[in-house]
């Protein structure tokens, strides 16, 4: 016999066959639950004084039996019933209220959190027998502040034929008809952006401004913004429990695929909100990691960025369940892909242990290339600074060469190295490299280090700032701190005000002054010159090692 589950303690051996004799009934398509099954649930929650359900399947079988309290009944994971996208669970919850009482928030929630086919109460009389059957189902295409289920009229307990199949096989094709409008329209997956915070709010603003740029890199179309300040943390859902609820109704609303947190969540956050959240949940390092697996295209880029994902996820390898299949796949799981995540941990470990051993070779031939140009006493500049700053353009317009350019976060992953010439016939090699970002995730820094330690042999550090950014000041520390954790602070450093024109004359001025900078426009060749003379300046300025023969 199928077990019973919830509260059952303290249940005598007489209920208890009747609980789990409820296995054995069978549900005609077109009704809702019989009218003799709605009797026997009704007087069985009578006698124990405890609300019961009943969760039936699309072929009429009952999948499982649940005992509550008084108050409510618990619905466990439903592992074996998932619901995809534009489509409903696939079962359907029918329980007792104890009391002549219509559907409560409780249920309804339940309802468009786990996107049930149908929710349903049985009102239960004082002799114990069913006065009415309240029911409801998912609105397809709701939208705020229209909530995402429907309540219909309440049946009587001896007619519930409401053709149940066929109800729901159509709100389901309505529901994937929308969707795959929605997707048509979009052309990309929609995002939901969450941030829960203790920081001031025009910090958390800036900070989700930032994500948004991110989703944009990651052609992710943001449909809607969340923002959470608290005086603390939760440290099981960061937002708590009842905003949790509010949020996944939310998503429900909007039409979201995805779920974005801009704080980094650990794994048992990961899991706790995907048990309550039926879809993809990520946070902004997945979504940093996401743009570089796109973004890698050589050998080198793409170990590092394989190194940092397995990194990521093996402490989430905890089991194979649900979040796990949510985060693999699409936004949040390019990379090594579905077949190396969800392998066990020790192949895990030894993937990590044979990339890092890879990435040891890629900077033992690094530091041979750094050897041998510092033979030849040519200097190295290397270009850094915020992501999206300008790196590329710059270096583009110095050396009249085509590096990828784009106007979004990392669109340089793998560094480039171009030979420039200073008046007076002095050549330099002048180095892009990967854009710096708040909050660069660790395990990324330490991946990239083969690529991060190429700065390590530079002469000098062209610091590109974009100036027309409101938050260039932080962006500015934010590489600093950076810079600071590598130990290239002690590297000559000089500062490319970028976007000049994009400001007025006097405010450029000003700003050039109080950051001790050269203002400049990425894409104008004139522009560049006093910007070269200083560099080479310092150059020549900088003490010169013998050459070896």
């Amino acid at each position: 016999m199928k077990k019973v589950w919830g509260n059952t303690k303290g249940l005598k051996a007489a209920p208890l066959r009747r609980l789990e004799n409820l296995y054995r009934r069978r549900i005609p398509p077109a009704l809702l639950v019989t009218p003799d099954m709605a009797r026997e649930m009704a007087a069985l929650s009578y006698d124990i004084q405890r609300q019961i359900a009943v969760l039936i399947d699309r072929a009429g079988r009952i999948a499982y039996v649940l005992v509550g309290d008084a108050q409510q009944i618990f619905i466990p994971e439903l592992a074996e019933y998932r619901a995809f996208p534009g489509r409903l669970r696939g079962v359907r919850c029918v329980h007792t209220h104890i009391k002549d009482e219509p559907l409560d928030p409780d249920d309804l929630t339940d309802l468009a959190l786990l996107r049930l086919d149908l929710m349903a109460t049985i009102a239960i009389g004082a002799a114990g027998q069913p006065l009415s059957v309240h029911w409801a189902h998912i609105l397809p295409g709701a939208e705020p502040p229209q909530m995402p289920y429907q309540v219909r009229e309440r049946l009587q307990p001896h007619d519930l034929d409401i053709g149940c199949q066929d109800l729901v096989l159509a709100l389901e094709r309505e529901m994937g008809q929308l969707q795959a409008r929605s997707a048509a329209a979009a052309g990309s997956e929609r995002a939901l952006l969450v941030s829960v915070t203790t920081a001031p709010r025009k910090i958390a603003l800036d900070s989700l401004a930032e994500l948004t740029e991110l989703c944009r890199s990651a052609d992710i179309e943001v449909q809607d913004t969340v923002l959470q300040l608290r005086k603390q943390i939760d440290p099981r859902t960061l937002m708590g429990s009842g905003k949790l609820k509010e949020l996944a109704i939310r998503a429900l609303q909007s039409g979201v695929s995805l779920i974005i947190f801009d704080q980094n969540l650990n794994p048992s956050q990961i899991k706790t909100i995907t048990d309550q959240i039926e879809l993809k949940v990520i946070d902004r390092t997945q979504l940093i990691l996401d743009i570089f697996a796109q973004r890698a295209s050589s050998k080198e880029g793409k170990l590092q960025v394989e190194l940092a994902q397995l990194k990521y996820l093996l402490p989430r390898l905890v089991t194979k369940n649900t979040a796990m299949s949510r985060l693999t796949g699409g936004i949040g799981g390019r990379g090594p892909g579905e077949t190396k995540l969800e392998i066990n941990r020790r192949r895990v470990r030894d993937r990590i242990n044979n990339l890092e051993k890879a990435l040891l070779n890629v900077q033992k031939h690094r530091r041979q290339q750094r050897r041998r140009r510092e033979q030849k006493g040519v200097p190295v500049i290397s270009i850094i600074g915020y992501t999206n700053a300008g790196k590329s353009t710059l270096l583009n317009t110095l050396t009249q060469s085509r590096v990828l350019a784009e106007s979004r976060l990392f669109a340089t992953l793998d560094p480039s190295s171009r030979r420039l010439r200073f008046p007076r016939d002095m050549e330099v090699i002048i180095t892009d490299t990967v854009g710096f970002i708040r909050d660069l995730p660790k395990d990324l820094v330490v991946a990239f280090r083969a690529t991060l330690e190429a700065l390590e042999g530079a002469d000098l550090l062209l610091h590109v700032i974009d100036l027309a950014n409101p938050r260039h000041g932080e962006q500015i520390r934010a590489v600093e701190k950076i810079l600071e954790e590598l130990s290239l602070n002690r590297i000559a450093q000089v500062r490319a005000l970028n976007k000049m024109d994009l400001l007025p004359a006097d405010s450029v001025a000003q700003l050039a002054q109080k950051l001790d900078g050269v203002p400049i426009c990425a894409r104008d060749q004139a522009s560049l010159t006093p910007l070269i003379e200083r560099m080479a300046h310092i150059i020549e300025a900088l003490p010169q090692d013998p050459i070896v023969p």
